[in-house]
């Protein structure tokens, strides 16, 4: 976090970091096998950057999209009071130091929204965001307020 370019060396710390991004995703699939609710920690980002990738045809990088995802998500707990501002100005901060996209501009909030609401993890309808409440602390909230939704979309917006 302190050192951007170091992440981004292949010889420093960045093959580290995704042997234990690797590690625990496998922990976490191997602990719930049946995506009963404890994978579903997996899909922090993906609820929205899904809706982005659909926006735009596929043409955007996962990773991309999944980090607009992770930033929207990070605004969408600090808009509801169970994130601290700081903490999503960190996400930018290291989403942009690797390289990865903040922001997006491509679609009203309604698309997103109509896209986000066939995504496979809702229930009964219910928009469904795994969100953070701290670095390694996540939670599900569902079906947010529109207002809040609105926050977090206008704070993902190019500045």
């Amino acid at each position: 976090e302190s050192d951007p370019a170091a992440a981004l060396d292949p010889h420093g710390t960045l093959p580290e970091l995704i042997e234990r991004a690797i590690q625990v995703k496998a922990d976490v699939v191997a602990q719930d096998l049946k995506e009963s609710s404890l994978r579903e920690i997996l899909n922090y980002g993906h609820t929205y950057g899904h809706a982005v990738e659909h926006q735009e045809n596929y043409t955007w990088r996962h990773g991309h999209a999944v980090a607009v995802g992770m930033v929207f998500e990070a605004e969408l707990a600090a808009a509801a009071g169970l994130l601290p501002p700081a903490e999503v100005e960190r996400h930018r901060r290291i989403l942009t130091s690797v390289g990865l996209a903040t922001h997006y501009d491509g679609a009203d909030l309604d698309t997103l929204i109509t896209v986000m609401g066939r995504d496979k993890k809702n229930k009964a309808g219910i928009v469904r965001f795994v969100i953070i409440t701290s670095p390694g602390k996540p939670t599900r909230l569902e079906g947010p307020e529109p207002e809040l939704l609105q926050r977090a979309f206008e704070a993902t917006q190019t500045p």
